[in-house]
């Protein structure tokens, strides 16, 4: 299994991405975390997203999986040949919904499993890959869900590769969502839940023995 998990966008170490993907570039970008925003927006985030991972190297291509819903096999078609799985950051709820809609979330299991691809991404790409997201609704709105899947169950568990829930963002000032995600640590350490900490910078780096935490730099 191959991850590399960071809390806000490329984190420090993208040298260990490029290490971690070798000869394989060819990048799936999953950016429905993003889907609630107005289409515009999105559209500029998606065009950020895939300049940033370009000029580290890669050949990213966005997989909107707005187009397999209810389409698992048309998707894993898609998946033939991606050396990385890039997930986005924004809303965990609205993309733990469009990973079960699509059949991602079973297909990056058992990708990372044989070893088809790494898994990358950041915030919300990373809290959807820990054992659960109940608390994060304290900074990510269940709304922006309803408003983009009316009737949708909201998803609590997530994909289970990490022991925890990942809490991104922490002692990270610069970043608009800190103080609202520390106290949401605090709360879930208070309720003995495990947590996983991140802060801006820091990554989760796994390239098969297990998750090891790479401190930001600064």
């Amino acid at each position: 299994m191959r991850l590399y998990l960071s809390s806000f966008r490329i984190g420090d170490h993208p040298d260990r991405l490029i290490e971690l993907t070798g000869a394989n570039r060819r990048t799936a970008v999953v950016a429905n975390a993003v889907d609630h925003l107005a289409p515009a927006d999105r559209q500029r985030s998606v065009a950020a997203e895939l300049t940033a991972l370009r000029e580290l190297g890669l050949d990213p291509v966005e997989l909107d999986l707005r187009r397999f819903a209810g389409a698992p096999d048309a998707l894993r078609g898609e998946l033939a040949g991606v050396g990385l799985v890039w997930l986005r950051g924004g809303n965990a709820f609205v993309l733990r919904h469009r990973l079960a809609d699509s059949g991602l979330d079973q297909q990056l299991l058992d990708g990372l499993a044989t070893d088809r691809f790494v898994v990358g991404g950041y915030s919300a790409g990373s809290c959807v890959l820990g054992r659960s997201l109940a608390g994060l609704e304290e900074c990510d709105p269940i709304t922006d869900l309803a408003q983009v899947a009316p009737g949708a169950p909201v998803i609590m568990d997530g994909l289970g590769l990490l022991d925890g829930t990942v809490v991104p963002h922490l002692a990270s000032p610069e970043h608009p969502e800190s103080t609202v995600l520390t106290a949401v640590a605090a709360k879930l350490r208070a309720d003995g839940r495990k947590i996983i900490e991140l802060r801006d910078g820091d990554v989760l780096f796994d390239r098969g023995a297990g998750p090891t935490l790479l401190p930001r730099s600064r």
